[in-house]
């Protein structure tokens, strides 16, 4: 095999952006798997004119291969703007961590037609991605969900290596593939392991040789034991008698370097001296109840409180700030502050009461207002105070013989000062509260409380309170600092403190209320912000962190919460730049899971530590093991895999070199990921707080989890009481390090099964089983842990044993597994001898566990019926039992054969579908699919959801994108899977039956696809039938789609995908119809309004829908021949010079549509210019259905029907002629049966042009001839008859098209491709096209522009009295009405699209700046000013009121918002800003305004079922019931907007 025929494959994560930088994804919390060889790739995609590509760069830190990472490196990735495409920037992902991205770019400013300043550069908030740490143990990778994790209290393990080997053998032996050690450095005086004495030498009592025996040990755990280490790491605090802390105190937060703490260190030091001296006061010391404890608390106010003067950390010294105020006064040294002395003036404030002075006082000039910073710390500035009493006294003159006395204004002052004074006493009066409350819960737990650790009478060395400080001793090295330097705040925890605030911090007062739980053994560490605000500290602590990362492979940060969290990141990168795939787990309770996610994704944590012990109940406890246990059986995968993968091209769609092929990966919404442990060394065991028998039930629920999991030393052997990590002196004792380990019952505890559970853990781990199915009935869990692909598992059955319930069976329900056989791999039972617990607890040497025996249990209750299983529990089988099953599905044994079968050939299988073959296998509506079963079959209705909007594909992925989705396994779709078959049977019958129609042949290969497909997964469980179904159809579904789009030109197929949304909306609303057609005799694909509202019969065609849709749906997606063959029917019923409003096949056509022959004429104009060799289509012949120049009505079987042909150039000249010499007739068969809600009048139809301006006007009050065609209805109200917007006169757009339709043609006549140069007149004259050209633009501005200023209206046609908005142009001229003239509605754009040299570029931005700014909405544009008296925006049809406005839906164009005028907006928005933009960055910032005003419409087709684009929407886009839910021209126009934007270069 040539080497050119091996391609390569990749693999590609794609991150799609929104317009503010997040990601577009339903989590923005982006967690992808470890780095591969060779690295994926990340691929950031950006619609292409998004704002934030506005002279925007892509700033990402992931470094290049081969690099080292830098958190400060970023590399830059410009983002050039493209209208039609998405920019894709890949980025390869070689190395684990946490990075992070930002887009830099210059704001868009706020539309407007005159020039606004430059915003500028900004940029996006930063975002963060995870890479998870590829872990490897004897040369296997270890996923994170298989580690088992082993927690140890280092200090008790013994002597190393003796002790130690043993022990980890003996753990190694369990199956856990991982043991966590506590801090192994030098202890500080308390002997606790998180109290660091020297973080850089390892406890030489416990490692002889240092750094070189923990080296070994590490060496020998991987090699010899297969154990991976993970080590606390300890950032928060250092012991209290650390030395280096007597030459570094600047480490540590004291009254030097943290001022605010001095009044906490007072009160501290009070305490305790008071503390000593209870005896002395004749208090009590040793608290034997809460009144002994109550008049302690009484005489403190006393002793403490007010001995130390509290209160002056709070309030202003008022002798002192009087004395400068006013000698400021006398020096003429008064500052005014810039907002003035208040609203009321100088003179309301001169005579204000006392508490208003003081209140200016503390607005204007209170220095250090809300901070205690020593004391008399507050202040009033003197120069503001000076100013007060100028405002009072006038300004101080010491030679004048009246005016105040000095002794007075101080006095004066002094009174305003301790009006000041008086909040801050209060404040003063609330805080000491809280701490006198704080002091007396706390000391109430310490030494009475009965579940408090009652720490006896109070001496000096067990004084009253915790000290909150560590007094450094004085010595030779301390003595050369400022004494406030030696005393140190203590680390400790506030109750629901905020993770992200400093507790020790200038904002917070917790040490001063008292409100810390404080490690007294531990002084808090201060960071500042960055290494320069503490360069030894985070030189040391660095180092410290690289040594822990150069011997472990995964770190505990112990107190995560509590970490600043710009310490931590800093601390990983030096971790990471040591051993890059340190997997980081943390000890983490924010207390919001929101703020969780900001420590997970800022510092890539693996897992937070969680843990089982912390349920009260067996339901909770099933809570928490469904939190971690996984996804849900069956669950469904965003990514299918399928052989049918492209090929890719470079990024940003700029060459069409086929890469590699690519295997696109969405990205997953992630939980956050838990280390969960069954028990840690912080909490009680089960023998404390359960049963000792709940020991087995919990540690075999945890393991069955998909996460990692871990368990501690004393676990396992039944330790009774939890290990006190600082006063135990005793070391550990464990069965299992004293001989091995058999996966069997026995005594000392549960190693034997734990063996087994964790082996299974890993296996499940490894492989991939991460989906779990969990049940919880009284106090039995059960759990059925499976792989997705195998469908092989296994199942438990977990009876707990929480206390009260004694020791009977219980209920469990038999458990029925569908489709499913089960062998049983044991069932065991705990027994532990709890009364030998005081005899355990005393002994003096070792901790052992409590006497204990797991027992084996009969468990023949199985019972197998097909291929279905039904498990009961055995006679026996009290609390603290297990039974653990291996499962499988024979249907699903060779899943991975069958996984490729279902998601292999869909490409092959729709290769051969043309668009109207979609059509029918992807869409129709009720309608159309009833028409083409005869009225058998209709759309697809699922039990308590309802109906499918369409009966092919579409409508059932518009269903199932939302469950694939957020993996909604309890929609109504799924329930209906698992209860039938029904669906897979209708999607099959449905295609069987339309392959036999004619011309519906190459459906065959499709169904054959389907139906195989099907059949394949019949025969599976029912539970899995939903996930399946979603696979099959999202493979074909996706399969179908593009091959719609490669069916199209190639800016569909090189086009975003909202452009390609738009797109297939062309698929969706044309196709066959037997009950109508273009044509009377004939049957070919028709174009429909809109769906289901407008899908058949005499509704389906319109003429004036079809020409505004066809130049986007058909002509912009290149379906030539679909838009010839409108032209063409729509030709050959040409009458009046008009084509029909209602098409009705040709059979019963009606015209009444002023504005449908000159959408129709653009349209012809569009294809010369589009089409390749459109030009031609003017020389096609059509058949007429009446005589040319002739109103003569005859039926379609009348056999003048058809006998004349015509050429499109004769019939483009026709309409041109005919409404230059005037129409004037009444439509056929006029009457109710014709229109019931028409007045007789109404069906008159009069078009005649005024040859002095060339300008067409028609209609009159009684009809309306535009799209505004709403005719009032409702006898209640008055309406019936009565158009709601009759539009009559000369309306804007149609002025537009009749200047656009004379200009081409006279420019085609001028190069000999049009024969015509011109049309008779009425008025018996001859006018070339190129003079009724000339004639509309010389007037166009004159009769529609309504100027700006009132001073120019003598220049334009227009009644100053009547004018409502000026700056517009009118949507009419010289209507019946004349004030309709002057409303401001959308229609002038159209105008602005055809015929943009009408109008005068500056007008024409202005008015489409007051639209922008008054009409848009968020999809649509209003049809009427609001301003306007008539404006009804909300639209509902079936209202049968009194009101004549809205009354049966009179008002449908009087302010609903309409959506395809959007897209003629947005067309002329572009047109007319670029006209203005000269550089390449304002031609940029034109487009990205328009990108700006399409979110809604994104939103919109993305979200709905009917994947389209609605009719209208009612008032700022809300929803509208009456609205058809897709209709053509609201997507085609948008289309239209993409090709004008290709047209139109950025360059």
């Amino acid at each position: 095999m040539s080497s050119q025929s091996v391609q390569a494959s990749e693999k590609v994560f794609l991150l799609p952006l929104k317009d503010n930088g997040t990601p577009d994804l339903p989590s923005d919390y982006v967690y992808l798997p470890p780095p591969t060889n060779p690295p994926y790739k990340i691929r950031f995609a950006i619609e292409g004119t998004s704002s934030i590509c506005r002279q925007g760069t892509l700033r990402c830190n992931i470094p290049a291969v081969g690099e080292e990472f830098v958190r400060t490196n970023y590399k830059e990735y410009k983002l050039v703007p493209d209208f039609n495409r998405v920019i894709n920037v890949d980025i390869a992902v070689p190395i684990a961590g946490a990075f992070s991205y930002e887009i830099v770019y210059h704001p868009l400013p706020k539309f407007s037609s005159s020039s606004v300043p430059t915003p500028q550069p900004t940029r996006t908030p930063v975002q963060y991605i995870d890479v998870q740490p590829s872990l490897t143990l004897g040369k296997t990778p270890l996923p994170l969900d298989a580690l088992s994790c082993f927690s140890v209290i280092s200090k008790f393990l013994g002597e190393y290596p003796q002790d130690w080997s043993k022990h980890l053998l003996g753990i190694s032996a369990r199956g856990y593939n991982m043991v966590h050690f506590t801090p192994l450095m030098q202890r500080g005086a308390s002997n606790s392991p998180y109290s660091i004495y020297d973080q850089l030498e390892f406890d030489r009592t416990m490692f002889p040789n240092g750094e070189e025996d923990v080296a070994h040990m590490v060496s020998e755990m991987e090699e010899e034991y297969e154990l991976l280490g993970m080590t606390d790491v300890v950032w928060n605090h250092t012991a209290d008698n650390s030395k280096w802390l007597e030459d570094h105190p600047e480490a540590g937060y004291n009254v030097e370097t943290a001022p605010w703490l001095e009044s906490a260190l007072d009160l501290d030091t009070a305490l305790l001296e008071y503390s000593e001296k209870l005896e002395k006061l004749g208090l009590p010391t040793d608290f034997q109840a809460v009144d002994d404890l109550l008049r302690v608390m009484e005489d403190m106010k006393q002793h403490v409180i007010c001995k130390i003067k509290l209160w002056e950390f709070y309030v202003i010294d008022v002798p002192k700030t009087a004395k400068l105020i006013t000698e400021a006064w006398e020096n003429g040294k008064a500052r005014f502050p810039e907002r003035g002395v208040g609203g009321a003036g100088v003179t309301a404030l001169k005579d204000a009461p006392l508490k208003q002075k003081a209140e200016f006082l503390a607005d204007n000039g209170m220095i250090n207002a809300g901070k205690i910073l020593g004391r008399f710390g507050r202040s009033i500035d003197s120069e503001i105070g000076a100013a007060l009493l100028t405002v009072m006294y006038g300004r101080y003159n010491p030679d004048a013989s009246s005016g105040p006395r000095p002794s007075a204004v101080h006095s004066s002052i002094v009174k305003i000062l301790d009006e000041c004074n008086l909040i801050h006493y209060r404040e003063y009066d609330s805080e000491v509260s809280v701490a006198m409350d704080q002091l007396f819960n706390r000391i109430k737990y310490l030494r009475i409380d009965d579940h408090g650790p009652k720490l006896g009478p109070v001496t000096k060395e067990n004084p009253l309170i915790e000290p909150y400080f560590t007094r450094l001793p004085h010595n030779e090295t301390t003595k050369k600092h400022n004494s406030k330097s030696l005393a140190l705040v203590n680390n400790g925890w506030v109750w629901a403190a905020d993770a992200m605030r400093d507790n020790a911090g200038p904002d917070s007062r917790a040490y001063l209320r008292r409100e810390v739980i404080v490690w007294g053994d531990c002084v808090k560490l201060r960071y500042g912000n960055c290494p320069d605000d503490n360069p030894y500290l985070w030189d040391r602590m660095a180092k410290y962190t690289r040594l822990m990362a150069k011997h472990f492979n995964g770190f505990r940060i112990d107190n995560c919460h509590s970490t600043p969290i710009h310490l931590a990141e800093y601390m990983l990168d030096q971790a990471r730049k040591v051993r890059p795939n340190l997997c980081v787990f943390a000890e983490l309770f924010s207390g919001s899971e929101e703020m969780d996610y900001k420590f997970v994704k800022r510092l890539s944590l693996s897992a937070l530590i969680r843990e089982a012990m912390q349920a009260w109940s067996t339901q909770e406890l099933s809570r928490l093991v469904h939190r971690h246990g996984g996804r849900p059986i069956g669950s469904f995968e965003l990514d299918v895999p399928s052989s049918d993968n492209k090929s890719s091209t470079v990024a940003n769609g700029a060459s069409d070199v086929p890469g590699p092929k690519e295997f696109i990966h969405h990205i997953r919404t992630s939980p956050l990921h838990a280390l969960f442990m069954d028990c840690t060394h912080d909490n009680e065991t089960p023998a404390q707080k359960r049963d000792a028998r709940d020991t087995l039930p919990n540690a075999a629920l945890v393991s069955m989890c998909a996460s990692a999991i871990g368990s501690v030393m004393g676990y396992d052997e039944i330790y009774p009481k939890l290990i006190d990590l600082v006063g135990e002196k005793r070391m550990y004792s464990s069965p299992y390090s004293e001989k091995g380990v058999q996966t069997t019952a026995g005594e000392g505890g549960i190693g034997g099964v734990k063996k087994l559970l964790n082996s299974i853990h890993t296996l499940m781990g490894k492989d991939g089983y991460d989906e779990t199915h969990i049940h919880h009935e009284g106090e039995y869990i059960t759990v059925h842990r499976v792989h997705p692909n195998s469908r092989k598992g296994f199942f438990l059955i977990a009876h707990t044993a929480f206390p009260g319930y004694g020791n009977g069976n219980g209920v469990l329900s038999p458990v029925h597994l569908t489709g499913t056989k089960a062998k049983s791999l044991g069932s065991w039972m705990l027994e532990v001898d709890t009364s030998a617990t005081a005899s355990i607890l005393g002994d003096k040497d070792v901790i052992r566990g409590l006497p204990s025996q797991v027992i084996d249990l009969q468990n023949d209750n199985i019972e197998t019926k097909g291929n279905d299983t039904m498990i009961s529990i055995p006679e026996r089988f009290p609390p603290g039992s297990i039974a653990l099953f291996e499962t499988w599905i024979p249907s699903a044994e060779h899943e991975d054969g069958l996984s490729k079968f279902i998601t292999s050939g869909a490409k092959e299988a729709v290769s051969d579908l043309d668009l109207i073959d979609l059509n029918t296998f992807m869409y129709r509506s009720e309608p159309e699919e009833r028409d083409a079963s005869g009225g058998r079959d209709g759309v697809y209705n699922i039990p308590n959801h309802g109906a499918l909007v369409y009966a092919g594909l579409q409508g059932w992925w518009s269903v199932l994108k939302n469950i694939v989705k957020y993996n909604d396994l309890g929609h109504p779709l799924c329930n209906h899977l698992r209860e039938g078959q029904w669906v897979l049977d209708y999607i099959v019958a449905r295609l069987e039956r339309a392959v036999k129609d004619d011309g519906y042949e190459r459906l065959e290969k499709p169904v054959i696809w389907l139906r195989q497909r099907f059949d394949a997964v019949r025969s599976l469980p029912s539970f899995l039938l939903p996930r399946c179904f979603a696979i099959i159809v999202q493979t074909i579904f996706d399969a179908a789609w593009h091959q719609g789009i490669s069916c199209m030109n190639e800016n569909v197929q090189k086009g975003q995908d909202f452009f390609q949304r738009l797109a297939m909306v062309s698929v969706q609303e044309t196709g066959y119809m037997r009950n109508t057609s273009l044509y009377p005799t004939k049957q070919v694909p028709s174009l429909a309004a809109g769906l289901p509202h407008f899908a058949s019969d005499w509704a389906r065609c319109w003429g004036r829908d079809v020409f505004i849709s066809l130049r986007g749906l058909y002509l912009g997606t290149g379906r030539f021949d679909d838009a010839k063959e409108h032209i063409k029917a729509f030709a050959t019923v040409l009458k009046h010079g008009m084509i029909p409003n209602l098409l009705g096949s040709g059979k019963e056509p009606r015209f009444n549509s002023r504005d449908s022959p000159w959408f129709f004429l653009q349209n012809i104009q569009d294809y010369t210019k589009i089409a390749p060799n459109g030009i031609k289509i003017l020389q096609e012949k059509v058949s007429r259905r009446f005589l040319p120049y002739d109103d003569t009505w005859f039926p379609v079987d009348d056999p003048q029907a058809y006998s004349h042909t015509s050429t499109i150039e004769d019939i483009v000249q026709e309409v041109l002629q005919r409404h230059a010499s005037g129409l004037h007739f009444r439509e056929a068969n006029a009457g109710p049966g014709l229109d019931s809600q028409m007045k007789a009048e109404g069906f008159n139809i009069d078009v005649e042009p005024d040859w002095d301006t060339g300008i067409i006007f028609g209609g009159n009050q009684w009809n309306c001839g535009t799209w505004m065609d709403k005719m009032g209805e409702s006898e209640k109200a008055g309406s019936k008859g009565f158009p709601g917007t009759p539009r009559d006169g000369a309306a804007v757009e149609i002025t537009g098209m009749v200047y656009s339709a004379c200009a081409w043609v006279a420019s085609l006549n001028d190069k000999g491709q049009y024969k015509y140069s011109g049309v008779e007149t009425n008025k018996n004259g001859f006018i070339s096209f190129t003079d009724w050209a000339k004639k509309i633009k010389a007037n166009f501005e004159r009769c529609y522009w309504i100027p700006i200023k009132p001073s120019e209206d003598q220049d334009y046609d227009v009644n100053s009295r009547i004018i409502n908005r000026r700056g517009i142009y009118k949507d009419l001229y010289k209507s019946g009405k004349e004030y309709e003239d002057y409303q401001l509605r959308p229609n002038f754009s159209v105008a602005m699209c055809v015929a943009p040299d009408l109008f005068t570029p500056e007008h024409a931005l202005h008015a489409l700046e007051m639209a922008d700014s008054i009409l848009r909405g968020p999809t649509g544009m209003a049809t009427l000013d609001p301003k306007d008296l008539n404006y009804r925006p909300y639209y509902i049809n079936s209202e049968d009121s009194t009101d004549f406005a809205t009354s049966k839906g009179r008002n449908y164009h009087q302010g609903p918002e309409w959506l395809w005028p959007t897209g003629f907006f947005l067309r002329a928005l572009l047109k007319f800003d670029l006209m203005r933009r000269k550089t390449k960055e304002e031609r940029t910032e034109s487009f990205q305004q328009v990108t700006r005003r399409l979110e809604g419409c994104k939103k919109m087709i993305k979200d709905t079922p009917w994947a389209g684009l609605t009719e209208l929407t009612n008032k700022d886009g809300s929803f509208c019931d009456d609205s058809c839910p897709t209709q053509s021209w609201s997507a085609s126009c948008l289309v239209d907007l993409f090709y004008d934007a290709g047209e139109l270069s950025i360059e």
